[in-house]
């Protein structure tokens, strides 16, 4: 069957139902928290993400069915004084992984970089999901290094609670 990657269209129902529901079938797996998508994310995420210019997102589709999905946002390198896009969400269905579908979304946001004059992509990773590190390094994703002496970039967060 062939593999085909578009871009989303929110504005699609159907799209944005199928993508909903990919984005919580990863979201219930132990590499994405093993809890699934709030109620309230559920309901507001389509709207909220019509409403962010920056959002860049693609379906894999086998045939007519979505497969998988990519996330991205842009954002902007201070050192290169150029914009670079993040990959914030790459999902394949737990039963399609290893056919070259996240290969394939990962080829995409490069190719949606390209178009918008990016320096880079970025993403983020559990330090064990070896599997989605291998994927990443055969789609030439490195880890983020200034000076190797410094050692490598690591990503924090601090979470923002509602008063």
């Amino acid at each position: 069957m062939t593999l085909r990657v578009a871009a989303l269209d929110l504005e699609q129902q159907a799209l944005a139902a199928a993508w909903l529901d990919l984005l919580d079938h990863y979201a219930r797996d132990p590499m994405g928290g093993g809890q699934g998508l709030s109620a309230y994310a559920k309901e507001h995420l389509v709207e909220a993400l019509k409403e962010r210019p920056g959002f860049h997102g693609a379906l894999a589709f086998q045939g007519d069915k979505p497969v998988g999905l990519i996330n991205c946002f842009a954002g902007f390198s201070t050192f290169a004084a150029r914009p670079l896009l993040n990959i914030h969400d790459i999902v394949v269905h737990a039963e399609l992984r290893g056919q070259g579908i996240g290969q394939a979304l990962l080829h995409w946001a490069e190719q949606r970089a390209r178009a918008l004059g990016c320096c880079k992509l970025t993403l983020e990773v559990l330090s064990n999901n070896r599997r989605a590190m291998a994927s990443y390094e055969r789609a030439g994703f490195a880890p983020y290094v200034l000076d190797p002496a410094a050692g490598h970039a690591l990503l924090l967060q601090k979470l923002i609670k509602e008063n």
